[in-house]
């Protein structure tokens, strides 16, 4: 059967979007995140979905989703879900779920180390959004904002971990933007399950602090273990990655290239970084592209219409008359 265009275009898209993706497993517990983030490609986006418990197949379970390093100018931005039965909504209580900017750091590892060992109970995944990705997609043609990229992640994990065999009954949900429209998006998409999209959700439901836990602490741990690719010597005390951090500041100004820019630890479409290229590199001139004068215009095979009062004829072109073409009044 013969595809449509829209199909087509669809299907590019999706294999564009794989190529920036790569699916990684083998995190049982936060001594392993270092490992994971230090030895992989910093360019594409990294997936980690926790193993499906039985219980989560089984029984109706509630879904948070939260992200961490939204603002920074400096490396990923992680999207995190977490999952539990219903049943087991006491559990994430006693485990000291809550917003993870409110919890220490210490205190965010144990917790997530917690949710590590009730597996049996409690499923988590992350999306690791490469700073190069998002940079590429703010400076597309068509630009994709940082709230359209969030939204798709957390839309792809949603999907994911229901094609994985989680029981999803219920999905709360931090939101990016006006959560009246976020949630009717989310709501034509997953029309059957109960959904609630709302402001600081990871700071009044625990399943939303779960997951916001889980991103945190994935982020800190892929911020500590880059590996710089581009020169082993680069100075790796760049502060918090915000842009008004002076640290981070002083640190983009000491690691520009006049040619390539920053590596790829940065987010080049933050407007901190955009002023420092403006400063410190080199300007492009780009070359106006010379006309072809031989190049054919459609307008060549038509001919001027004649005037009302005209009963000249016109000369149908041969490329109407070879492919047998004709004039028609009815779409």
């Amino acid at each position: 059967m013969k595809k449509n265009d829209n199909t087509i275009e669809s299907d590019n898209r999706e294999g564009e979007k794989d190529l920036c993706k790569e699916i990684i497993n083998g995190i049982a517990c936060r001594e392993d995140l270092y490992q994971f983030f230090g030895h992989n490609d910093h360019s594409i986006n990294k997936i980690h979905f926790s193993e499906v418990s039985q219980i989560c197949k089984d029984k109706p379970c509630q879904l948070g989703i939260d992200e961490a390093g939204r603002g920074p100018v400096l490396g990923p931005m992680v999207y995190g879900i977490s999952y539990a039965p219903l049943s087991q909504k006491q559990l994430l209580v006693d485990l000291g779920c809550a917003d993870s900017k409110s919890l220490t750091e210490k205190k965010r590892d144990e917790i997530f180390d917690d949710i590590c060992k009730h597996k049996d109970n409690i499923g988590w995944a992350i999306e690791v959004i490469s700073p190069n990705v998002i940079a590429n997609n703010m400076y597309r043609r068509t630009k994709i904002s940082l709230n359209e990229i969030s939204m798709i992640s957390a839309t792809n994990l949603i999907q994911e971990a229901i094609e994985a065999g989680v029981n999803v009954a219920e999905i709360y949900v931090d939101t990016v933007g006006k959560p009246e429209s976020y949630q009717t998006r989310l709501k034509s998409i997953f029309p059957s399950i109960k959904i609630i999209v709302a402001k600081k959700a990871d700071a009044t439901y625990p399943i939303v602090s779960a997951a916001s836990i889980c991103a945190k602490v994935s982020r800190d741990h892929a911020i500590r273990a880059w590996r710089f690719r581009e020169d082993d010597g680069i100075e790796t005390e760049y502060g918090s990655g915000y842009p008004n951090d002076p640290v981070t500041k002083n640190w983009l100004s000491m690691n520009v290239d006049q040619v390539f820019g920053f590596p790829q630890l940065v987010r080049f479409s933050w407007s901190t970084a955009e002023q420092i290229l403006e400063s410190k590199a080199l300007t492009v001139e780009w070359e106006k592209t010379e006309e072809t004068f031989n190049e054919q215009k459609i307008l060549k095979f038509f001919a001027k219409s004649p005037t009302k009062s005209s009963n000249v004829h016109t000369k149908k072109h041969p490329f109407f008359t070879e492919r047998c073409l004709s004039n028609t009044n009815v779409l």
